[in-house]
């Protein structure tokens, strides 16, 4: 998944749709937006960037009845709990850029 999963109403369903759809030995490469786990973590230009997106993406997320969604600036910490609230057993972050954290999840 690249840049969406932070987008969902239900993040926690879509990751335990993937964990049952991959083999046992599959893996899920996340890429998610740059961020903190704390909101002052994201003051500075990037974060500012992507906390602007909630105009367009955040209204979105009301669609659903129960929203359960992370946010824009989710931060690995949040990713984690979505990733293994699902039932992932194993999570990590692998490679990052200014602009993105890619993480590996696997069953």
């Amino acid at each position: 998944m690249f840049d969406c999963l932070h987008d969902m109403g239900d993040p926690i369903g879509a990751a335990r749709h993937v964990r049952d759809s991959l083999a046992v030995n599959g893996t899920w490469m996340i890429v998610e937006p740059a961020a903190g786990d704390r909101v002052e973590d994201n003051f500075n230009p990037v974060g500012r960037a992507y906390y602007g997106s909630r105009l367009c993406c955040v209204p979105l997320l009301a669609v659903p009845r129960r929203w359960t969604g992370v946010g824009a600036q989710a931060g690995e910490a949040r990713i984690r709990d979505v990733v293994t609230g699902a039932g992932f057993t194993r999570f990590r972050r692998v490679a990052e850029t200014p602009f993105n954290l890619v993480f590996e999840a696997k069953p």
